[in-house]
């Protein structure tokens, strides 16, 4: 049976990881390196890197940083922000991530997903989308959630995987630090629109969140969170431990 995977996310900005709520009000956590390192100490199954304001900002992501988190951890590790080009895959990868995150990089361009997935591979190339509930439709936000496309969201996702996305990540922006649960009808529309692994993300709060995310939704393969990370609120060990208890299949922790 498929392990599930618990990912922590480390959204940077100017080189330290910060948490907010609905993408809003942003507070200083740590350094990237450090909490990677943690991380990958801990039992963490991948981390996720997101420079959060490089495509608002119209810049190329921190490479320096990227490096040192890629050098500390031996976990797999997904990076993006201001991916708008082959050429940014290419070197996001040689900085030492192994899969890429495209999202405002995609909408401007879907053809990247298709350029990347046929250079790379579409195991290297996850199609990350923010999500919000716009008129009762779920509708695709660009540039850290500032931006609405007006694009629904299931139709974009499964536009992404025909053109090669290989797996994706479904960011709820009405659920992100809300701590009142993962949001269960976006993720199982996207479940059931895709066949591609389905990481969730935005408004885990406790251990029963994650237990009731896999339980009910089967088809999700990962929960991603921050804060309650970061804070030390769900230490992965317990996690981990609680979600076996359960029945749910997890990677053992060394």
């Amino acid at each position: 049976m498929i392990t599930k995977r618990i990912i922590p996310c480390l959204d940077v900005k100017n080189g330290r990881v910060v948490k907010g709520v609905n993408f809003q009000g942003l507070n200083d956590v740590s350094s990237p390196v450090d909490l990677a390192r943690y991380y990958s100490d801990v039992g963490a199954d991948e981390l996720v890197f997101y420079d959060i304001t490089a495509s608002a900002e119209g810049r190329a992501l921190f490479t320096d940083i990227l490096r040192e988190v890629a050098s500390t951890i031996f976990i797999p590790l997904t990076v993006g922000g201001g991916i708008n080009t082959v050429d940014d895959f290419d070197r996001v990868l040689k900085c030492g991530a192994d899969k890429v995150s495209v999202n405002s990089g995609a909408i401007r361009n879907p053809d990247l997903i298709r350029q990347a997935a046929e250079k790379y591979g579409s195991q290297c190339v996850v199609l990350s989308a923010d999500i919000k509930r716009v008129n009762g439709s779920f509708h695709v936000f660009a540039k850290g959630g500032r931006e609405d496309t007006g694009m629904e969201a299931i139709e974009w996702i499964r536009g992404g995987v025909d053109r090669g996305a290989g797996e994706i990540v479904v960011n709820s922006m009405d659920t992100d630090g809300v701590r009142q649960g993962f949001d269960l009808p976006l993720l199982k529309a996207v479940c059931d629109a895709v066949s591609v692994p389905v990481i969730a993300s935005g408004g885990a709060g406790s251990i029963e969140d994650f237990v009731t995310l896999f339980n009910t939704l089967p088809g999700v393969d990962a929960g991603l969170a921050a804060s309650v990370f970061h804070y030390g609120d769900i230490p992965i060990p317990v996690l981990k431990s609680e979600l076996k208890k359960n029945h749910i299949p997890v990677r053992e922790v060394e």
